[in-house]
């Protein structure tokens, strides 16, 4: 999402700030005590996903925290397993955005495509996800529930709707 594209219309509020979490966001290096991302990481590509992740780490002070949130892939793919139903893999491929329905046609659908960035690039189980940051240079990484954060900067930004069928991850700077 960014300041030419919003789908469906929807945009932030007026006081947040736009940024590349791969090129790098516009802060001073440990200057966070918490950064929190919902819903972004699984649209990047790995690559592009270390790098973010490396930013992050850099921007955190000591002792600061990074909390996510990203589809649950082990989840999503256990639901696909266990099912019988002729449309599993539909389901699967739907659920995990790795697919698309239909190519877009024309300007205005290669505009939205190419814009819009909706499609997920790749998708994190905990082990996977729990390696990366670690190899980041995060500790005490843990799994996550709703609202179960001690920070309550975490809370106010927390929306339980996004923690469904969802991986939520928290790791500390030391």
């Amino acid at each position: 999402m960014g300041k030419l594209y919003a789908p469906g219309g929807v945009r932030f509020p007026a006081n947040v700030e736009y940024g590349d979490v791969v090129k790098g966001l516009p802060l001073e290096i440990g200057s966070c005590t918490g950064i929190y991302a919902s819903h972004v990481l699984e649209h990047l590509s790995l690559e592009d996903f270390r790098i973010a992740i490396r930013h992050t780490y850099r921007l955190l002070q000591r002792s600061g925290r990074f909390r996510l949130v990203v589809p649950d892939l082990e989840i999503l793919a256990r639901r696909y397993l266990d099912t019988q139903q002729a449309e599993a893999a539909e389901i699967f491929v739907r659920e995990t955005s790795l697919g698309k329905i239909e190519r877009p046609r024309g300007l205005r659908g290669f505009v939205r495509a190419w814009l819009g960035n909706s499609q997920h690039l790749w998708m994190w189980d905990f082990k996977a996800l729990k390696a990366e940051l670690t190899s980041a240079g995060f500790v005490n990484i843990r799994r996550c529930e709703f609202g179960d954060s001690d920070d309550p900067k975490f809370l106010e930004v927390e929306v339980a709707e996004r923690f469904v069928d969802a991986l939520a991850v928290e790791g500390m700077k030391l």
